[in-house]
């Protein structure tokens, strides 16, 4: 939207802005924000920044060192169709208050710092990333945990458990037209329900920005859908994850639904992905393309794969870093379990899409991520070890292009399989990170805060409490 600090401050003033909204990411995803008048936002903004205490934010400061500070990035702005008074919305990145060094555990300064070690490395200049990230619309959500108790229920007036009711959440009559487990994919209404609304979520998406190309429902019953829009460089490619979800949440918030994107919220249906095609580019050329290679792969793309493949125990960490990921991570609903790439295939892990004979449109597809992951440190993590694989010229196993689902036992337990759980694959990422701290992208001190954040906050939270099913199947023994 801009391109230096003067461009901005004057629209400030010539579209009667009237507040801006200062944002930032906490370690594990979430952004955060404050706002201050227009007026107040002056060039100081550039240079002194904005102070905040870093001690209230998850994985940042002590409270003993909690002094941070915030400076803008200009690109990254855009006004906020959602404010009732006129905010234009703008990322920034946290640096040391005393120094102005960029903060290790900022995770807007780790894509940075991915893409000037991607432009230092001799092997490509760009990184572009499409995420594709699912989420399901519901009706009604309820959740609580209780030392004597705990429950969550969510429900969709789409839901297949609905067909049996006699009426509707509004008092009239059930029309039926409930979609089926598993069966949501592609049909017209009045089986989807949600194509208005999701025709309001594009039409706000592209006022802030993104370019989007398609919107649909998708597999899962209960308004599971998927709106994918344009590629970017990694960094604009992680602002674009978390545009899409403040998007996505607050259009169906104004229209009396909520939005989630966990991997696993229904039981026996398809869970929520965020397929991640990447391609690497040197000088305006692409890198991924060769026709005389598999799928069309250069050997730069295979080796690309191999370090995916490689360090998929301890990337998953970072692509898939939450208890309800590896509910998702289970064979039978489309989900990539399977270590190994293939054209076409949805069944492994890595996919190579079919793209014809376009050097520029040849790109692979990560399907294991889902939107849990913080898209500016899973981006990064991503991109270090596509690199890793180049640079030592990792060759991933032989490409598997039959349907793993259906293989005989003695055949599927030589396929390798993704972690399964959250345990695993953080034991992983202790032992194997070193392509990760390649020129100081990624800490030490990051992935030890990740890793103790991760344990104490989430696997110990969960570890420790009995689980509703555990009642069904032991309360008699």
């Amino acid at each position: 939207m801009f391109k230096t600090p003067e461009e901005l401050l004057k629209y400030l003033k010539d579209e009667s802005v009237e507040f801006v909204d200062i944002r930032f990411c906490d370690l594990i995803g979430q952004m955060q924000h404050f706002n201050v008048p227009a007026h107040a936002f002056t060039e100081d903004a550039f240079t002194v920044g904005m102070m905040f205490d870093g001690s209230s934010v998850r994985g940042f400061q002590a409270i003993n060192e909690s002094d941070m500070k915030l400076l803008p990035d200009v690109k990254s702005a855009f006004i906020d169709p959602f404010r009732i008074n006129k905010t234009l919305a703008l990322n920034f990145n946290v640096v040391d208050p005393f120094t102005d060094e960029p903060y290790s555990r900022d995770p807007r300064n780790v894509a940075v710092k991915a893409e000037k070690f991607l432009a230092a490395s001799g092997i490509a200049d760009t990184a572009f990333f499409a995420p594709e990230a699912e989420f399901y619309i519901f009706d009604s959500v309820r959740y609580q945990t209780r030392p004597n108790g705990s429950m969550y229920e969510v429900d969709s007036i789409e839901a297949a458990w609905n067909m049996g009711k006699e009426q509707e959440a509004d008092g009239g009559p059930n029309l039926g037209y409930k979609t089926r487990y598993k069966g949501g994919y592609f049909p017209t209404g009045p089986n989807d329900q949600f194509t208005d609304l999701r025709d309001e979520m594009v039409r706000t998406l592209e006022a802030v920005g993104l370019e989007v190309e398609r919107a649909h429902h998708e597999v899962g019953t209960a308004g599971q859908a998927e709106i994918n829009y344009r590629f970017n460089t990694l960094l604009q490619a992680a602002d674009d994850v978390q545009k899409f979800k403040y998007v996505i949440k607050n259009v169906a918030w104004e229209n009396g639904k909520t939005v989630t994107f966990m991997p696993k919220p229904i039981f026996g249906d398809n869970g929520s992905g965020m397929h991640c095609h990447q391609s690497l580019w040197s000088g305006g050329k692409p890198l991924f393309y060769d026709e005389a290679g598999y799928a069309g792969l250069s050997d730069l793309a295979r080796w690309y794969i191999g370090g995916l493949l490689k360090h998929a125990p301890s990337l998953l960490a970072f692509t898939n870093p939450s208890v309800n990921s590896f509910h998702r991570l289970v064979p039978g609903y489309e989900a990539p379990v399977n270590l190994v790439y293939s054209a076409r295939n949805r069944s492994a892990c890595i996919r190579i899409p079919i793209t014809g004979t376009s050097p520029k449109a040849k790109r692979i597809e990560f399907r294991v991520p889902d939107p849990t992951s913080n898209p500016y440190l899973a981006f990064s993590a991503m991109l270090m070890a596509g690199l890793d694989g180049i640079k030592n010229r990792y060759e991933p196993p032989a490409p598997v292009d039959k349907d793993l689902y259906e293989l005989p036992p003695e055949e599927a337990k030589n396929v390798p399989q993704v972690p399964g759980s959250l345990t695993e694959v953080l034991d992983a990422l202790e032992k194997d990170n070193d392509y990760l701290t390649a020129g100081g992208v990624f800490t030490p001190d990051l992935i030890e805060t990740w890793v103790e954040y991760k344990r104490k906050n989430e696997v110990d939270a969960i570890r420790f409490r009995p689980h509703p099913y555990e009642f069904e199947m032991y309360y008699d023994c």
